[in-house]
């Protein structure tokens, strides 16, 4: 939707209107910097949650009557959540990121008028937003702690400003890592939920979250021209806040769907893990029989497997299930720590009389031509398995393994961290597709398959990237 379609109210406004709205700001921003003996009670009470989730309590100092925090009172049981940036408020440079802490005006003028019709009709009100640039605890060898920590004071400076508006309690929780706090990641809704003290739902009561839905740009939508052909909107930066409200299970809703009431626009998930589910019959099937379907066999009394896939694309629990019981004993650089390390012990297996499966990467052909010389000075074949999981899955299982929790141990028994993504780009930057001349008995493609519990289904088949 293009400026135009929006409204009068996305333009700058008129010069008489921002210097009020400008004035709020600075003197907000002001109090914030005053030093803490000259200062009354802050409106906002800041707290951290285990070094990364921020979680900031805004409390007017003079609430507008019916607006007061009473003990005893029934809880509200519907939230209305929304992102921050460019969700309810953007730029007034029009810079991506704002370049202070009085960068900052509403996405539109209904805005504030919508979170306070909402308030009236008994929502609790909720701002859920990623802040990758924040640093909430400096590196204990940081030699500028105060530096590392300027983006924070920013960000609660600007966000005091915004939240001083209201005459009613906003709960507001900012991500600042790659963990189970980031959008689509559900872990801010729980933090929600226990900041607010309501349970998940049940027949007793909890969370309603047939009432509660959640409004943020991250939608999946692609570009739009405007009808003459000039430039319109750009394409959304990911899907994340879509697929948290389905990870939560409310409704969604963009800015433009929301504050103005626009056309429900279509959108494309970059990811979706349903794609690689069976099907509910399918998976039933599979349920109701102990024989796991094998990919590959035992073609020789001994020899060498090697593997051959990105991070993530199920190498390891593809060992566990499918080689293990055929014999092989399995070489891994992320625990021995070398490659020299893995030839040697590899060598010992095959003396004894026992195959191997390297459980590597090994995405160039120098790299498997390590373990194709190590077959012939041993005397043994060497065969090539070729996992064939597209990164945006192999990321997917690395974020499920890493982050769906100690109840799920079938996923992560090596209790492996989250990877950055210089692990699947530098892969993706070596990877050459593997072929039968550079000596192998065989090439093997193992198309990768969800197995697991339905309790595992169901953690894995949510959206986590």
């Amino acid at each position: 939707m293009s400026g135009a379609d929006r409204g009068q109210s996305l333009s700058p406004p008129p010069l008489k209107k921002r210097k009020v709205e400008s004035t709020t700001t600075k003197k907000t921003v002001s109090s914030f910097f005053t030093p803490t003996s000259k200062k009354e009670p802050e409106a906002v009470t800041w707290r951290i949650i285990h070094d990364s989730l921020l979680l900031g309590r805004y409390q007017p100092r003079d609430p507008a009557p019916g607006n007061e925090v009473k003990h005893g009172k029934q809880r509200s049981r519907k939230i209305a959540a929304f992102d921050l940036d460019s969700t309810l408020i953007q730029t007034t440079s029009g810079n991506t990121f704002a370049k202070d802490a009085a960068d900052w005006r509403w996405w539109h003028g209904v805005v504030p008028g919508k979170l306070k019709k909402l308030h009236a009709d008994g929502y609790n009100i909720a701002i859920l937003t990623n802040q990758g640039s924040i640093t909430l605890v400096p590196s204990p060898k940081s030699k500028t702690p105060k530096a590392e920590l300027h983006a924070l004071t920013t960000f609660k400076a600007k966000t005091t400003a915004v939240l001083s508006n209201f005459d009613f309690p906003i709960t507001l929780l900012a991500a600042t890592q790659r963990d189970i706090y980031r959008k689509p990641r559900t872990g801010m809704w729980i933090e929600l939920l226990e900041e607010l003290d309501l349970d998940e739902p049940s027949a007793d009561g909890g969370v309603d979250l047939g009432q509660s839905f959640f409004v943020g740009d991250a939608g999946g939508r692609a570009a739009a021209e405007q009808a003459d052909g000039a430039a319109g909107r750009k394409a959304d930066h990911s899907c994340s806040d879509r697929d948290m409200a389905a990870n939560v299970g409310i409704q969604f809703h963009t800015p433009e769907e929301y504050f103005l009431e626009g056309a429900v626009m279509p959108f494309v998930r970059p990811f979706d893990p349903s794609n690689y589910l069976l099907s509910e019959m399918e998976a039933v099937s599979a349920s109701s029989t102990d024989v796991t379907p094998m990919v590959i066999g035992k073609k020789n009394s001994l020899d060498i497997i090697i593997m051959c896939g990105s991070p993530g694309c199920g190498k390891s629990t593809f060992f566990w299930r499918s080689l293990k019981p055929l014999g092989y004993e399995r070489v891994n650089q992320d625990l021995l720590k070398t490659r020299e390390k893995c030839v040697k012990v590899a060598t010992e297996y095959l003396k004894s009389g026992t195959s191997v499966a390297v459980d590597n990467t090994n995405a160039d052909v120098a790299t498997r031509k390590v373990w194709l010389d190590l077959g012939a000075k041993v005397g043994v074949p060497v065969r090539c398995m070729w996992f064939t999981a597209p990164p945006s899955l192999c990321q997917h299982n690395d974020t499920v393994r890493a982050l769906a929790g100690e109840g799920l141990n079938g996923f992560n028994p090596e209790k492996r961290v989250i990877l950055p993504h210089s692990a699947f780009a530098g892969f993706r930057s070596r990877f050459k597709e593997p072929d039968i001349k550079e000596g192998f008995q065989d090439v093997v493609k193992v198309d990768f398959q969800f197995q697991g519990s339905e309790q595992e289904r169901k953690a894995w088949s949510r959206y986590w990237i």
